[in-house]
């Protein structure tokens, strides 16, 4: 991917910093992988391989697809150059307002993005090889009814051949048990070094239902949306539109959260689907269990897309920055991305070196309005103890810097930032360090 310019400026900022430390490990994420799952009726998924990836046998084709039609939505990346997945998956939401939907198709090493009318009728193929397989039936041209998310190396062609080929196969192997759903998550990965896959079941109007997602991401993840792929399906009856207005706010709160380098991918996408198999009235917007289920599916996504940030690349800390006190959503949200994003705070941050200075910079460009004299910023340990105070309404602390270390000594961390407005706004941001390791593995992406 063109990462060029970013890792050549982090190589220099991040060059000082090994003065601080050069024992950063990256912890052991494998902890994060289920060993069991509550997965949502009717939905069958497979992970297999089709050679879309060099490594032999690493999985790289996922299908997910429902035995009844389903209710759907999605939100895609706002980059200028959309892959030819992000627009075929557009088309099919447009051509059928979001209902009778089949399932989503996905390949990871390769991302099938700036790649032309050719990507176009390879992203079409894709869809339409699940509607076949599943069906019997091949659908008119451009009609198919399955989405499409790719991931990997942009500016090159898929080898479409092996995937069409290998749809039905996908399709013979699927299940519904954990290992299936385990695999489909693994189809998903590209430089992720575990797959991201969580399930649970909620209760809305008396009436037990399941939700899992799957997503993948570790670089180039910024909102808006972050850079990944991600889906999340759920056997509760929901109305099209009400998926949508769900999604959105959902995203807007998790996925759209998130930062581990800044960069917006082409392929971005967080699709939902929902097949009603578990029963119950359908959900529509402002309908009774709206608003529960809404509550449900937020947390959820935030869980998920917490899961992306842990296993940004090379990341060795997973940063919650909470903006209190905001006169709006929007500038507390502001204000907590500059902080995410900002190169100086996420490598002081990798050196465990306390530089408060740094936070309250990024919050001074952000472009919020904001007064100096009213802010205040504070370490907040994950152990319950007291805070760590570094400027109270625009006056700095004497801080312990012993225990300033101690805090930063731990893989989680939370900052939060006041600002003192009286707006009684906030916003929160998950992201995570820049390590020596970001730049090795961006640096030979390709190889």
């Amino acid at each position: 991917m063109a990462r060029k310019s970013i890792i050549d400026g982090f190589r220099a900022v991040i060059a000082p910093v090994r003065q601080y430390s050069t024992k950063r490990t990256v912890s052991d994420k494998t902890r994060f992988i289920p060993s069991s799952g509550t997965y949502p009726e009717g939905f069958i998924v497979s992970g297999t391989h089709v050679g879309v990836k060099k490594r032999a046998g690493a999985l790289d084709l996922a299908l997910i697809y429902s035995e009844r039609p389903c209710s759907a939505a999605a939100v895609f990346t706002k980059n200028a150059f959309k892959a030819a997945p992000v627009q075929v998956s557009k088309i099919i939401l447009e051509n059928t307002s979001g209902s009778g939907i089949t399932g989503i198709i996905t390949n990871s090493g390769c991302a099938n993005a700036v790649t032309g009318e050719g990507g176009m009728k390879d992203a079409w193929s894709m869809s339409a090889a699940l509607d076949l397989s599943v069906f019997g039936t091949k659908p008119e041209e451009n009609e198919s009814k399955t989405l499409v998310m790719s991931t990997g190396v942009i500016g090159q062609r898929l080898p479409i051949g092996n995937i069409i080929e290998g749809v039905p196969n996908g399709v013979a192997v699927g299940g519904k048990d954990h290992e299936s759903w385990i695999n489909a998550a693994k189809a998903f990965c590209t430089t992720d070094t575990f797959p991201k896959l969580m399930s649970k079941e909620f209760m809305v109007n008396g009436f037990a239902y399941r939700v899992a997602g799957l997503a993948k991401g570790a670089g180039m993840i910024h909102p808006n949306m972050a850079t990944l792929l991600g889906c999340f399906v759920t056997d509760a009856p929901v109305t099209p539109s009400a998926l949508r207005s769900i999604l959105k706010y959902a995203v807007d709160r998790s996925f759209n959260s998130i930062s581990v380098d800044g960069d917006m991918s082409t392929n971005d996408t967080i699709a939902a689907l929902a097949n009603g198999a578990a029963g119950g009235a359908l959900i529509d917007v402002g309908s009774e269990g709206y608003e529960a289920l809404k509550s449900e599916i937020t947390s959820f996504a935030e869980g998920l897309a917490q899961l992306v940030v842990r296993d940004g690349e090379g990341a060795t800390k997973f940063v919650t920055i909470n903006v209190e006190d905001a006169e709006s959503f929007e500038d507390a949200k502001k204000v907590a991305s500059t902080i995410a994003t900002s190169a100086l705070v996420k490598t002081a941050l990798y050196g465990e070196d306390a530089n408060w200075g740094r936070i309250t910079c990024a919050i001074g460009y952000s472009d919020v309005n904001v007064d100096p004299l009213k802010t205040s910023v504070s370490f907040v340990p994950i152990d319950g103890s007291e805070e760590l105070k570094f400027l109270i309404n625009g006056e700095p602390e004497n801080v312990d810097e012993d225990r300033a270390s101690q805090i930063l000594a731990n893989e989680d961390l939370v900052i939060r930032v006041q600002l003192g407005t009286g707006g009684g706004q906030s916003a929160r941001m998950w992201t995570c360090d820049l390590s020596h390791e970001y730049v090795t593995i961006n640096g030979d992406y390709r190889s």
